[in-house]
């Protein structure tokens, strides 16, 4: 339990170290939320002074993140400047639909990976093994953002997905089937979209580890002993190479959520992404800070799971 008890320390200093951080970039970013409004004639000085000490933008950056801090432990992230609500909640439903589609989009790639990366392994050198690198060779040169755009493209130009949201109008009125179905629709191109963005990496160390694996004495001895191939790849390979799979876990999480960030702003999906860009044009500070916690908050629990997945599975750290 020491390593999971550093781990949960380790990453609370991170997320710490990241607030700090984040806060002092906005602090040196020129202007502020209320910048926009002095060049309004119709404004007095007095008012805009008024506002920017309302919303403490007239402390110095201490005073200011320990405020922040103490709104952290309320629960409500600060107040934002252009709702004027707690950040918390505008948060909560933004980020309700990011861990939709990653959490639908991590599945599948992981699925793909491991079914492909095993197949790939157990076939080595063959056609379907060079077929397999040349088309995973030829998505990773494609850069995301062309990747999405052509899937807007796509949808635009043959009118087969929605283009945009998360449901179409009237979704109230749909029955529970109904409902599923639409949702599902509009989930579709962005969720394929980050699957195709994050599989080919996935792909490579899957058969990588299981490439390793299979050369090792134990399966040539169970193969020799004829049990299937299925047997092998499933019932002794895996479980093998599982555990730098598991640590690659905790980084596809990583890059599935700067992804979406961007799949999300592309294909209008209702998600973080969209809501930190209009935050960050308007400098609206607290929800940008709280935007970037969140994401990262996401980045270091998956991080966590996969080091408890570890830990369950590997009696060498247990050890430790």
């Amino acid at each position: 339990m020491k390593y999971l008890a550093r781990r949960l320390v380790h990453s609370v200093l991170l997320l710490f170290g990241i607030s700090v951080f984040s806060f002092g970039i906005l602090q040196l970013a020129p202007g502020d939320f209320f910048t926009p409004i002095r060049l309004n004639p119709q404004v007095s000085a007095h008012t805009v002074a008024a506002l920017r000490s309302q919303y403490g933008l007239d402390k110095p950056f201490p005073i200011r993140y320990e405020h922040w801090l103490r709104s952290v432990f309320r629960g409500d992230f600060g107040i934002s400047f252009a709702y004027g609500t707690p950040v918390a909640p505008l948060l909560a439903v933004r980020a309700r639909n990011t861990l939709l589609l990653t959490g639908t989009a991590l599945l599948v790639a992981w699925l793909l990976a491991i079914s492909f990366g095993m197949w790939s392994a157990a076939r080595r050198g063959k056609w379907g093994d060079r077929a397999g690198g040349i088309a995973t060779s030829s998505l990773l040169t494609v850069p995301d953002l062309v990747l999405f755009l052509a899937m807007l493209l796509v949808a635009v130009r043959t009118g087969w997905f929605p283009t945009g949201g998360m449901m179409s109008a009237g979704f109230e009125d749909l029955s529970v089937g109904g409902k599923v179905k639409d949702l599902a629709a509009h989930l579709f191109l962005p969720a394929l979209g980050l699957v195709l963005a994050t599989l080919p990496p996935l792909v490579r160390h899957v058969r990588s580890a299981m490439i390793e694996v299979l050369e090792a004495p134990f399966v040539r001895a169970a193969r020799a002993h004829g049990i299937s191939e299925r047997r092998v790849l499933l019932r002794y390979a895996l479980p093998v190479a599982a555990n730098p799979l598991l640590t690659l876990f905790g980084y596809s999480i990583a890059g599935m959520l700067s992804a979406s960030l961007l799949v999300e702003v592309v294909l209008s999906w209702p998600g973080i992404g969209p809501f930190l860009v209009d935050a960050i044009l308007a400098k609206d500070v607290y929800v940008v800070v709280g935007a970037v916690m969140l994401s990262s908050v996401f980045l270091v629990a998956g991080n966590l799971v996969a080091d408890a997945l570890l830990f369950a599975t590997d009696p060498r750290i247990r050890m430790d």
